[in-house]
């Protein structure tokens, strides 16, 4: 298999299967939201937005490859889609912490957690993300479009995007990239680590929650730490190597395929971090289920008039 049907292959399969998840989660964190918000439905809910955004330039992506990472596109599109593409990256990251921190103060203190718990906070949390997030990937936006004296820089309008630098774009691009390594992804991974990894150790010693919903809880800390270093830990380990060889590595679009992917995971960390998401899901496959059966008996004549279940009203009780 070749990188090029490797790159188009894993896009494709994440856009067929993150825009359903994805679209899924959001309508029930969007209802979640306007009945009764908590601070975790705020940050997963941001967490659906920043995949959905990621997954709306997607195609982008998969056209780049298709055309053999030439860009044939209109070239304005070049600085945005990448802006917005790893834009969304790093603000999962930021995210996926603060829902580690949620977590460990919920089970660390309690009471104490309990009493300043407040959706808000969450906003202003995931406020802060973004304007974080656009801060420090603005260069990925300038970079492109920058030109710089006596520089053997590419044509006006080039035929690559976020590929050939010349040597004085690479001077400033590889210290943010070392910049982005440290802030956006070791500091909010040594974070998670210390939140769940506490956040077990406590849970093993509750004797009051029955084990099911212990193994969940454990599974999706477990699981969330997998995912972190898994999908983001290449694609951030290409920006310390770049900078030490001082070179854009050529591999770097395929470490990315697993930030990539992402998308698709973390609708697996929706179902296992909400109730609602479980039961919105539950609700969908069984009116699924019930449309087949229908079809499967003809159409909906006598004998075949199965009404699809109602919504059942739900209650929102986090996992600790």
């Amino acid at each position: 298999m070749t990188i090029r049907t490797l790159l188009i292959s894993v896009y494709t399969i994440t856009l067929m299967m993150g825009v359903p998840a994805n679209c899924l989660a959001f309508f029930t964190f969007c209802r979640k939201v306007r009945r009764k918000p908590t601070a975790i439905d705020v940050l997963l809910l941001n967490l659906t937005i920043s995949d959905l955004l990621f997954l709306t330039f997607l195609p982008f992506k998969i056209k780049e490859a298709l055309d053999h990472m030439t860009w044939k596109l209109p070239y304005f599109l070049c600085p945005l889609t990448n802006f917005l593409f790893y834009t969304t990256i790093y603000n999962s990251t930021l995210l996926l912490t603060a829902v580690s921190v949620e977590r460990y103060l919920g089970v660390a203190f309690p009471i104490r957690y309990s009493l300043c718990r407040r959706p808000r906070y969450a906003v202003i949390a995931s406020v802060l993300f973004w304007v974080v997030c656009f801060l420090n990937l603005s260069v990925v936006y300038i970079l492109p479009c920058s030109h710089f004296p006596n520089a053997t820089a590419p044509a006006l309008t080039p035929n690559t995007c976020y590929i050939d630098f010349s040597d004085q774009q690479l001077n400033v691009l590889l210290p943010v990239r070392l910049e982005l390594f440290l802030v956006l992804f070791c500091a909010p991974f040594l974070v998670c680590c210390f939140c769940y990894i506490n956040f077990i150790r406590i849970l093993l010693r509750l004797p009051n929650i029955s084990r099911r919903r212990r193994l969940r809880a454990i599974g999706l800390a477990l699981g969330t730490l997998l995912v972190f270093a898994v999908c983001f830990g290449p694609y951030n380990a290409s920006h310390v190597v770049g900078f030490a060889r001082r070179e854009n590595e050529s591999w770097r679009h395929v470490a990315l395929l697993g930030s990539t992917f992402n998308s698709c995971l973390d609708p697996i960390i929706f179902y296992l971090s909400s109730r609602a998401v479980r039961s919105m899901l539950s609700l969908f496959l069984r009116n699924l289920r019930a449309k087949l059966h229908i079809l499967g008996c003809g159409g909906g004549g006598v004998g075949a008039r199965t009404q699809p279940p109602q919504a059942k009203t739900y209650k929102e009780q986090e996992v600790p």
